[in-house]
């Protein structure tokens, strides 16, 4: 008896495995079943009337007819638009394909781009009309419109939106909302209370300013939007300081469409009734976008590193990750080096592509212990086979914010596991920039008096121990503001 069970077992499974085979084969593979899961999850919400993208991907015809260009930027992994990578870490919303994924489409494409049955294909998902998180608090709008050409090379332009605020408010999610989808690929948000963003738009006699926004005093970073990105809210108990009197910054960046068009772009913010429970902060490296690592790109170089590190002093939980640089970014890396010698990988861009820059959430929190070794590279490309480089032939580029020049930079949002610890993480990252700021004040004060080398890790202790008025061996708000002073920031 239990050697007929033991057959009839493997007659059924013998039977699955044959179906299985059956139904991934070459021949079964169809759109209707198949193929329309994969595009209406990844490509539909960019590709679908009124979007940004130049045509619609909403049916087998659609597809059908566009099918060996799919394939060529699928399988470049141009498109779907996704850059971020961990081998161990989630990112929510991801929209970059598997490579089974890649593989059925090229089997499909391969074997005539079958329709299949009608009757099979899942109903395109239902996109939110409107305001994605429902009525915003508080709804702006640019000033005036921006009128882009119909043809030439894409723009970037800042714009200045007063708010007009009373008080300090607390945000919990910002909604961007193109006018034109077809014409806007990305906004960056940032808010000023220096009133140099202001200064800016007002000497410039078009609307907005040319300059890169977001590296001024006075100045921090509130997100950003890029076509197909869907807003969200922080993680429960966080929210962005909105400071009173602020005016808000749209950094964005336009792409003719063949006819000329005029933006005006609209925000909706969403505001915190109740102050966070949590505080978090951004560790980023280098810091101030690099302005202080002495970025001098030579021409031809293809691959022009700088490097920073940063030890955790206390435990802290990581919920996001982004990176920056202009046209000559390559490659973007920052992984975690944990107190046992693990190493885990935050953020890997191998593809950097100035037109697509996005925060990277990961799907659950990300806890790092104190102790925690924080490394980030960047890589720049100078050559002639950089294919966005602006210049040909290759120049010199040094750091500087018009998009001609270079930035580069890797950023983690961290929570600090214990709230009453989050004064010490901030002081050790403001430390941390310090010595950034020191290194480079002397630096280029011996490269103006005609001498090189670098400055001692000694030194630069010394340096500290010397506005260490209390010996805690960090410095204070009132102990940097010191040694601003003396070094005449």
């Amino acid at each position: 008896m239990k050697s007929v069970l033991y057959l009839i077992t493997v007659i059924c499974l013998s039977i699955g495995l044959f179906a299985s085979s059956i139904q991934a084969s070459d021949t079964e593979v169809n759109f209707s079943e198949h193929i329309a899961p994969i595009v209406f999850n990844n490509c539909t919400s960019c590709h679908r009337p009124n979007e940004a993208a130049p045509f619609s991907l909403i049916n087998y015809r659609d597809v059908q007819k566009r099918g060996e260009l799919i394939m060529t930027v699928i399988e470049d992994r141009y498109m779907p638009p996704w850059h971020a990578y961990s081998k161990n870490y989630v990112f929510q919303d991801h929209r970059g394909l598997s490579q089974s994924e890649i593989g059925l489409m090229a089997k499909w494409m391969d074997n005539g781009m079958a329709e299949g049955d009608p009757s099979k294909m899942p109903e395109m998902p239902k996109f939110t009309e409107g305001w994605q998180l429902g009525e915003p608090d508080l709804v702006v709008s640019m000033k005036e419109g921006f009128t882009l050409y119909a043809e030439g090379a894409d723009i970037y332009r800042n714009f200045v939106i007063p708010l007009n605020l009373d008080e300090d408010k607390w945000i919990k999610a910002i909604e961007f909302r193109p006018g034109k989808r077809t014409v806007v690929h990305h906004s960056l948000f940032y808010f000023d209370t220096s009133g140099d963003a202001r200064r800016r738009d007002d000497a410039d006699p078009i609307t907005g300013y040319k300059t890169m926004g977001g590296t001024n005093q006075g100045t921090g970073s509130l997100g950003g939007w890029a076509v197909g990105g869907i807003p969200k809210l922080l993680p429960e108990g966080l929210a962005f300081r909105l400071p009173k009197e602020s005016d808000f910054i749209l950094s964005t960046h336009f792409h003719p469409s063949g006819k000329e068009e005029t933006e005006v772009s609209t925000v909706g913010f969403y505001f915190s009734d109740e102050t966070p429970t949590q505080r978090f902060t951004r560790l980023q490296l280098p810091p101030a976008f690099g302005a202080l690592a002495g970025v001098n790109i030579p021409p031809g170089d293809p691959n022009y590193t700088k490097k920073d590190l940063f030890e955790l002093p206390v435990d802290v939980k990581a919920f996001a990750v982004n990176a920056h640089a202009h046209y000559l970014g390559k490659s973007m890396k920052m992984t975690a080096t944990l107190p046992d010698g693990e190493v885990t990988e935050l953020l890997t861009i191998s593809d950097w592509d100035f037109s697509w820059q996005e925060q990277y959430r990961y799907e659950d929190y990300v806890f790092l212990p104190a102790g925690t070794r924080i490394d980030a590279t960047v890589v720049w490309d100078n050559s002639e086979d950089n294919i966005h480089n602006p210049n040909n032939p290759p120049i010199r580029v040094h750091w500087g914010r018009e998009s001609g020049d270079e930035m580069g930079s890797v950023t983690l949002s961290i929570v600090p596991a214990n709230p009453d610890e989050f004064d010490q993480l901030r002081t050790a990252i403001r430390t941390h920039t310090y010595v950034g700021q020191t290194r480079a004040k002397i630096q280029r004060t011996r490269n103006n008096a005609n001498r090189t080398g670098n400055l001692g890790e000694g030194q630069i202790q010394q340096l500290i121990k010397k506005f260490d008025k209390d010996g805690d061996g960090k410095l204070s708000r009132e102990e940097r503001k010191a040694a601003r002073t003396a070094f005449g920031r």
